[in-house]
C-alpha cells in the first residue's frame, strides 16, 4: 500500500501548530496540518505587541486594547496598573485568530486536513505512519511523516505516546465564558481594562479574570484543585459584577499546563510544540505568545533535521525556548507558588502591586517578554518590598 509522504506532519491547529505549519512550508517543506475543529481553547486573548511584530500579525485581528489591568485583592481591594506610554495590552478572540493563523498556514503552502489524531505507528519503513479519523466512527486513515510535531494541547496525545513522562505535567483546569459585552462600562466591567482577580473564594490556587473582547468578553477562572467548581466561580463573579443578565455566546473549558516538559523529542522523529510541550507561563497563565515562539523554534529544529538527517538537531529547540525565556518561567513559578497560595499572601501581592516600580518592570517584562536589566537599582527595590511583604514586615494594605 502506497502511502503519501510529507516532509512534516503536524497535530494540531492552535497558534503553536499553525505557526509551525507556515514557518516550515515557507522553507519548503511538504506539510500536513491535522486539526480536529470545533473545539476553542478557554484563553483571556491577551498577546504584547512584540507578538504583532514578530510574527506579522496584522491589527485587525486585534478585539480590543487594554490600556490598563485592574489587580483585586480578597478584600475587594483595587489596584489599577496603567500600561502607560510604552504600549497596550491586545486581545484576540481565539476562534477567529487560530483560524486565520491556520489559514495563512495554507496559503503559505501548508494542507489542511480537519481529521482526529489517532496514534502513531510503527513497521519497517524509516518513516512513522500518523493514523487518523475525519469523522467520529469513520475509517482510519494513514499518511508517514519525516517528523511528526504534535501541537495538540495539553495531555498531549503524541506526547503520551512518545516522550515518557509527559503524562504527570502539572496543569491548572481553566474555564471561561464569552459573553456579550455590557453596553457601558461601569466600575465593574471596562472595554479598556483587563481584570485580574486574586480571590481564595473564586480560585483557591490561581486567579480569575474579565477581559473585554470589543463587542464580547472573557470571563473565566482558573485552578489544579479538582474538587473546586469552576462554573459556580463564574456564577459567582457574574452575580457579584452584574453580569448575569449579559447574554452568553460561548463556554469552554481545557486543562492548562505550568510547566515546560523536561524533553520535547523522542530522540528520532518526533517533537511536541507549544501547551504539548508545557510552555505556558506560570503564575499569568499567558501561552499565546509562547507557543507561536515555541512552534517557531519546533519548526527551525524540524527544518535542520530534514535536511541533515540528524535527530539531534530536535533538542535544540528546547535549548533555544529555554535560554530565551527559562529564567522568566522560573520568576514566575516562584511567584505562583509563594503568592497564590493563600487570601493573606494574595492580599500583599495586590499591595506590592500599587507600587510604581513593580509596574513599570512588570509592563516592560510583559512588552518585551525578557527581565527588564536597564534599571538594576530598581529591581534591588523590588527584592526587598517583596521579601518584606513576604515574611509579613510591611502592613497588606495601605
Amino acid at each position: 500500500m502506497n502511502q503519501t509522504i510529507y516532509d512534516a506532519v503536524i497535530i494540531g491547529g492552535g497558534p503553536s501548530g499553525a505557526t509551525a505549519a507556515t514557518d516550515l512550508a515557507l522553507a519548503g517543506h511538504s506539510v500536513l496540518l491535522v486539526e480536529r475543529g470545533g473545539r476553542i481553547k478557554p484563553c483571556g486573548g491577551a498577546i504584547p505587541p512584540r507578538l504583532l511584530a514578530d510574527f506579522d500579525i496584522p491589527q485587525h485581528l486585534l478585539v480590543a486594547k487594554a490600556r490598563s489591568a485592574r489587580m483585586i485583592a480578597p478584600s475587594g481591594r483595587a489596584v489599577d496598573m496603567p500600561v502607560g506610554e510604552i504600549g497596550y495590552v491586545g486581545l484576540v478572540d481565539r476562534e477567529k485568530f487560530d483560524e486565520w493563523l491556520r489559514e495563512r498556514a495554507r496559503h503559505s503552502g501548508a494542507e489542511r486536513l480537519t481529521a482526529t489524531f489517532e496514534k502513531i505507528e510503527r513497521d519497517d519503513n524509516a518513516h512513522p505512519i500518523v493514523t487518523f479519523r475525519r469523522s467520529r466512527g469513520g475509517p482510519i486513515e494513514s499518511v508517514r511523516a519525516r517528523v511528526v510535531i504534535g501541537a495538540d494541547g495539553a495531555r498531549s496525545a503524541v506526547a503520551k505516546q512518545c516522550l515518557p513522562g509527559a503524562e504527570r505535567i502539572p496543569c491548572v483546569f481553566a474555564y471561561h465564558e464569552i459573553i456579550k459585552s455590557p453596553e457601558r462600562n461601569s466600575e465593574n466591567f471596562d472595554a479598556s481594562r483587563c481584570d485580574v482577580y486574586y480571590q481564595g473564594r473564586l480560585s483557591p490556587d490561581f486567579y480569575a479574570w474579565v477581559f473585554p473582547h470589543g463587542e464580547t468578553a472573557s470571563i473565566g477562572v482558573g485552578s489544579a484543585n479538582k474538587g473546586f467548581s469552576l462554573r459556580g466561580a463564574i456564577a459567582t463573579m457574574r452575580d457579584d459584577l452584574g453580569l448575569e443578565r449579559c447574554e452568553t455566546l460561548r463556554r469552554e473549558g481545557a486543562p492548562i499546563p505550568l510547566k515546560p516538559l523536561k524533553r520535547w523529542d523522542n530522540g528520532a522523529d518526533v517533537i511536541v510544540a507549544g501547551d504539548a510541550a508545557g510552555i505556558v507561563a506560570p503564575a499569568s497563565g499567558e501561552g499565546i505568545y509562547y507557543a507561536m515562539v515555541g512552534g517557531r523554534v519546533v519548526a527551525d529544529a524540524a527544518s535542520a533535521f530534514l535536511k541533515t538527517g540528524q535527530a539531534s538537531q530536535l533538542r535544540t529547540a528546547r535549548k533555544r525556548f529555554m535560554k530565551e525565556h527559562g529564567t522568566v518561567f522560573w520568576v514566575l513559578g516562584m511567584m505562583q507558588y509563594f503568592w497564590y497560595s493563600s487570601d493573606k499572601r494574595r492580599e500583599r501581592f495586590v499591595t506590592m502591586c500599587d507600587d510604581k516600580d513593580v509596574q513599570e518592570l512588570t509592563w516592560q517584562a510583559y512588552m518585551h517578554k525578557k527581565l527588564v536589566r536597564a534599571k538594576p537599582m530598581a529591581h534591588v527595590k523590588i527584592f526587598i518590598k517583596d521579601t518584606a511583604h513576604l515574611l509579613g514586615l510591611r502592613p497588606a494594605t495601605r
